[in-house]
């Protein structure tokens, strides 16, 4: 006979999903009404404000689609890229490689601009690209690489992609709430995020926004989006404002009170002191690590504050160390992906997962782990460096 599942007391430090709040889980746990429900339309109306203040926009469309951040990164391709469509897509990571999986898909041509991983994607190859293409339709990348720990110029990216006349989408799972993102003044047109990364919410929501241009191109296709749920024309029915909502599809209701909770959170907090707060944990982490005899892969001027790619010592067995920090600690910290598989640990500081409590429960459990498995580290001298950081 199966029982009850009850999940282990985990600390989350990976590349997602990060803790989620007491008050969020609290939300989640209220009495569920109807997608339709007046009192339900209210709160999306509010999810809606909340989640233009994160991403600092004042698109019409802004919303989250129900289903996970990927379902959100294919809304923006499905939507906006139409067949025989070139398409340049930015690959310095693994998720620039969905990316163009799914200009692929839906017909596009994609002309991709391939950076060494842990490294920011080049504008200069980029440019280069525009120049030899003059019907460029849109330019993809990912703002905050989460395989790699790695921040591109969002800002300039978008830049260019003005001067040469096309349309943005961006990645921004793993940078909403964490780093400076400014969807207006940057020009974005259409950005897709996560709901379990910074904004420590649990998976299973993604936060879209496009702007008044890309929803003109989605105006003027001469094909029909070729996906029925996923169609931004149809989907702001429900979206789209008034109290008056045409049926599209049931949402997830209580996921959605936890999503209005955590963004309560942010908007309490201050966007601004929200991305303060992750450089500042990040800070200490860092002093940690490096005193320990540890070291970042990426360099610290494209370096992410709230994913932390850290290379693993030579002669450690990488897993070994996650697994007895899991097993020990309850302590969760991210194996690497792709070409970093097995050099790499990505050490996540997110959301309700970015506390001094998390970087002093890090530190002490890698440092005790190290040592047992005979690393050779220095011992004793993390802590009271971390400590040393925030007394600065």
């Amino acid at each position: 006979m199966i029982n009850s599942f009850h999940p282990p007391l985990r600390t989350l430090m990976g590349p997602g999903p990060s803790d989620v709040s007491p008050r969020v889980l609290a939300a989640m746990a209220r009495p569920t009404i109807g997608h339709l429900d007046p009192a339900f339309i209210g709160m999306m109306d509010e999810i809606k404000q909340l989640l233009q203040f994160a991403l600092r926009t004042n698109n019409e469309l802004t919303m989250p689609v129900s289903a996970p951040g990927s379902a959100g990164m294919e809304a923006c391709f499905v939507n906006l890229v139409e067949p025989g469509d070139k398409v340049i897509v930015c690959q310095n990571g693994v998720f620039g490689g969905r990316m163009k999986e799914n200009v692929e898909r839906f017909g596009g041509i994609a002309l991709m601009v391939e950076d060494e991983w842990g490294t920011a994607v080049s504008l200069d190859k980029v440019r280069a690209l525009m120049e030899q293409h003059d019907d460029i339709k849109l330019l993809a990348f990912v703002h905050a690489e989460t395989s790699t720990g790695v921040r591109s110029d969002a800002e300039a990216l978008c830049r260019l992609a003005r001067d040469y006349g096309c349309l943005t989408i961006v990645d921004a799972v793993t940078s909403l709430g964490g780093i400076e993102l400014e969807v207006d003044l940057w020009g974005i047109d259409a950005i897709y995020s996560g709901t379990q990364k910074c904004l420590s919410a649990p998976p299973g929501i993604s936060p879209v926004s496009f702007s008044e241009r890309a929803l003109e191109k989605v105006r003027q296709r001469e094909s029909r989006v070729p996906s029925w749920f996923l169609d931004k024309k149809l989907v702001m029915g429900y979206w789209g404002g008034g109290q008056k909502r045409a049926y599209h599809h049931t949402a997830p209701v209580n996921a959605l009170y936890g999503l209005h909770e955590s963004l309560v959170m942010l908007q309490e907090e201050g966007i601004k002191q929200a991305w303060e707060r992750h450089q500042y944990h990040h800070q200490a982490l860092r002093a940690g690590l490096e005193t320990m005899g540890l070291h970042f892969t990426v360099d610290a001027s494209v370096r992410l504050p709230q994913l932390n790619s850290v290379a693993v010592p030579t002669g450690v067995d990488e897993a070994r160390v996650r697994s007895l920090l899991l097993e020990r600690y309850g302590l969760e910290i991210g194996a690497g992906l792709g070409v970093l598989a097995g050099k790499v640990w990505r050490i996540g500081l997110m959301g309700s997962s970015c506390t001094r409590r998390h970087v002093m429960v890090c530190i002490d459990a890698l440092e005790n782990t190290l040592l047992e498995l005979g690393a050779d580290i220095h011992a004793g001298v993390a802590a009271q460096a971390v400590s040393a950081a925030y007394a600065e």
